[in-house]
């Protein structure tokens, strides 16, 4: 897709039920990935770039060059509301790809966030209002904004394969993609991995207290 698509017809794929993206978003990420047999976990150097950030959504996936961030633009008039602005940068971190100002649009478009294969910056801001941005590094370096770019296409993030689509989610360990056609499986099996860890601390903690009573 070249650089002057039409991005509104780019943005017009399926994405799953929001009820789905609801079960998975209260799940933590590891039960998620251990659903699905340890695949789907993105590299364990994309992080929260602020304490206590959670993020849940569908992926729009966006391409760009290391270090610039045009098809980011893009994105915001392309994404719907509750979706995650996925982006394949090659694993740069020498200049950030978003800031607060970025940040502030996303909010206003009523997007759930951001999820970068590369750098941020104005982390201290984008905590304060709240806008969930996971990445490979922060750094105060401004990006290039001159392309190319490609929007909604297939895309490799932190070493996992994301589709236009797919559930991104994301807490304080990292972040975890969905396929979207497994969503509804894969849900079923966390919500499992879920309770039974659940029930196995309890009986721990039960019988902790039991020997200290």
């Amino acid at each position: 897709m070249p650089a002057t698509a039409d991005t509104t017809t780019a943005a017009d794929f399926e994405r799953p039920a929001p009820e789905l993206v609801a079960r998975l978003a209260a799940l933590p990420a590891a039960n998620i990935g251990d659903a699905m047999e340890r695949l789907g976990v993105a590299d364990s150097s994309i992080q929260a770039i602020w304490p206590g950030a959670k993020l849940a959504g569908p992926a729009f996936t966006v391409w760009v060059a290391a270090g610039d961030n045009r098809g980011i633009h893009e994105s915001l008039a392309a994404a719907k509301p509750g979706d995650v602005v996925v982006v394949s940068g090659g694993g740069d971190t020498s200049r950030a790809l978003l800031g607060e100002l970025i940040g502030e649009r996303a909010l206003s478009a009523g997007l759930a966030g951001f999820a970068l294969d590369g750098a941020a910056r104005d982390a201290e801001v984008l905590g304060e209002i709240g806008l969930p941005v996971f990445a490979r590094a922060t750094t105060p370096a401004g990006p290039y904004k001159n392309g190319p770019y490609r929007i909604a296409v297939p895309i490799a993030f932190g070493g996992v394969p994301v589709l236009p689509g797919d559930i991104v989610v994301g807490d304080s360990d990292g972040v975890v993609v969905v396929p979207r056609e497994q969503a509804g499986q894969i849900a079923d099996a966390a919500e499992a991995v879920f309770a039974d860890e659940a029930e196995r601390r309890a009986r721990i903690i039960a019988e902790r207290n039991a020997a200290t009573s």
